[in-house]
Formats: C-alpha cells, sequence, structure tokens
C-alpha cells in the first residue's frame, strides 16, 4: 500500500522561536553525529580534544566551538559525564536515587526527563491488531538529536524515531512497520507542536500512549525506573519487570520500544558498562546518556 509523504497543512509551525532553537540544534547535532559515534566507541579512554577533532577531520577549535554550541558543554566535560553514568558505579552509589526518583514521580534535573509521567497504555486487543482501526498523524519536527519522526495517537504521543542517512522514507518505513494496520497521515504540524511540548521549557507533562504486547509494556515501564543520568543493565529492567531469567525477552523488547528517549532503553547499558546495541546508533545513545549526565551534575 502506497502512503502520501507529503504534509498535509501549511498553516505556520507553533512556538516558533522553539523550533527555530530546535533546528539550530538539529542541524549542530547532523554536523557532530561521526563525533558522537566515534566518541560512543573510545569514551573509556577520555580521549583528548585534538584526538576527537582529528577523527571527524575537523580543526579542534571548530570541533569545540561547534560542539559545545550544541552540548552546553566541552567534549571533554561530555566525556567526562559519559563516564559517569557507567552502570555499575552508580547502581553502587546510587540504589536511594533510584528509590528516590520513584518516591518523586521521575523528576529530573530537565523537563526533558519529566515528560512520561502521563503514560496510557492501550487494550490488549488494540495491541494485537496493531494499530487496526487507529489514526496515527505522523511527521518530521528537529529535535536536540537530529530530526524527529513523530507519531500521534488520538490519547498522546505513540512513536518517536529519528531520520538517519538513509533518509525519510527508511525512517518511517521503520515506524510503519511497527503499526501496520493504523491509519496513517502526514502531519508536520502535529509533529512540531509534539516537539515544542517534548523538547520546550515549561510545557506540561506529555501524554505517552503505550502500543505494545502486555509484556512488551511491562518492560517499558519498567524503563521509566532508570532516573535521567542513570544506567542500569538489562537484567536490572527484566528484574523490575517481573522476569528475572527473561534478559534475553526483555532486551528484544526493549529494541522494540517505538518511543525513543522519552522510554527511555538508551538508559540500559551492558552489565560491563558498554555502551551496547541501540535502534538509533551508538553515536545518539551515547549523546542522549552525555546530555543527561551533564544536566543532572549541572
Amino acid at each position: 500500500m502506497a502512503y502520501d509523504m507529503t504534509p498535509t497543512r501549511s498553516a505556520p509551525a507553533p512556538a516558533s522561536g522553539v523550533i527555530v532553537q530546535l533546528e539550530e540544534r538539529a542541524r549542530d547535532y547532523d554536523r557532530m553525529a561521526r563525533a558522537l559515534a566515534w566518541l560512543a566507541d573510545h569514551w573509556r579512554e577520555h580521549p583528548s580534544l585534538d584526538e576527537a577533532a582529528d577523527a571527524v577531520g575537523l580543526s579542534p577549535f571548530h570541533f569545540q566551538r561547534v560542539f559545545t554550541r550544541w552540548a552546553g558543554v566541552s567534549p571533554k566535560a561530555f566525556v567526562a559525564s559519559i563516564a559517569h553514568a557507567e552502570a555499575r558505579t552508580l547502581l553502587e552509589e546510587g540504589a536511594s536515587v533510584l528509590d528516590a526518583a520513584l518516591d518523586t514521580g521521575l523528576s529530573g534535573p530537565s523537563r526533558l526527563h519529566d515528560l512520561f509521567i502521563a503514560q496510557e497504555a492501550v487494550t490488549p486487543g488494540e495491541a494485537r491488531r496493531r494499530g487496526e482501526g487507529l489514526t496515527l498523524r505522523w511527521g518530521l519536527a528537529p529535535t536536540p538529536f537530529g530530526t524527529g519522526l513523530f507519531a500521534v495517537a488520538p490519547r498522546g504521543l505513540a512513536g518517536l524515531g529519528f531520520v538517519d542517512e538513509a533518509g525519510e522514507g527508511a525512517a518511517f518505513a521503520d515506524m510503519h512497520r511497527r503499526f501496520p494496520a493504523a491509519d496513517w497521515v502526514r502531519d508536520d504540524e502535529t509533529a512540531r507542536d509534539m516537539a515544542v511540548r517534548a523538547f520546550g521549557e515549561g510545557a506540561g507533562p506529555l501524554p505517552v500512549v503505550l502500543i505494545g504486547s502486555p509484556f512488551h509494556i511491562q518492560v517499558w515501564k519498567a524503563l521509566l525506573r532508570i532516573p535521567a543520568g542513570a544506567t542500569a543493565t538489562y537484567g536490572d529492567v527484566a528484574r523490575w519487570a517481573g522476569k528475572p531469567k527473561a534478559c534475553q525477552a526483555t532486551g528484544a523488547a526493549i529494541g522494540a520500544n517505538p518511543v525513543s528517549l522519552l522510554i527511555p532503553c538508551h538508559r540500559v547499558i551492558a552489565r560491563d558498562g558498554r555502551l551496547n546495541g541501540y535502534h538509533w546508533g551508538l553515536g545518539r545513545k551515547a549523546a542522549m546518556l552525555g546530555m543527561e549526565a551533564v544536566a543532572r551534575a549541572g
């Protein structure tokens, strides 16, 4: 079946000032994507500015300026923040931090990390039908981590992915296969509105609609137990989901998460602290963990 990839509305985007800021950050992220991928592989080595700049073919001055504009901190501080998010250290030092975060409704140091408290799961029947009878409005909007693809259901945000080198068509196909029976309508204005609500300052909680099997939803809700700036292992998430021996199935459910960032699958790392597989790229995972650690420390 063919789908119209053109926007259905041409009205001005909401909160244009926020959108302009997000567009600038999205452009900076696109410029930094290679650097972030390299840092994801080398952060344990605490590379120097010259090493990081050389790896992506930029002068140290230009790399420092663009990276600091995007992240708000220097590359060196960013790498240190990733290191501080290493799982064993945080879990050894911060079991009480997890408990405190739960007690306060997962309140974090930044608006970005308080969005998932207004979640609403669909019924098991709706999940089995894979979106049948559901209209999803989808579109593109800038985010701090590149161009985002937003899928919006009547009750809230159902999907958030990212457009990478493969292009817009591949990003849409990736999101579409998660809910193949839904009726998809292109609507960039709604996507931009969601971007403002998700990444702007001062907005209220963002409703997130969880569409999946009961086990998948258990796992996705378990991910919400990991505070911003912290990490956990696959075994931790399996235990929180009530299936301590189902690490492989838990990993598959984490990989099937359709709402990137807001359902924080990026906070799950290997037992030895490695930033292993992430559907939207290790560089982006490193960027998300680094930004959260910087926000928490600051």
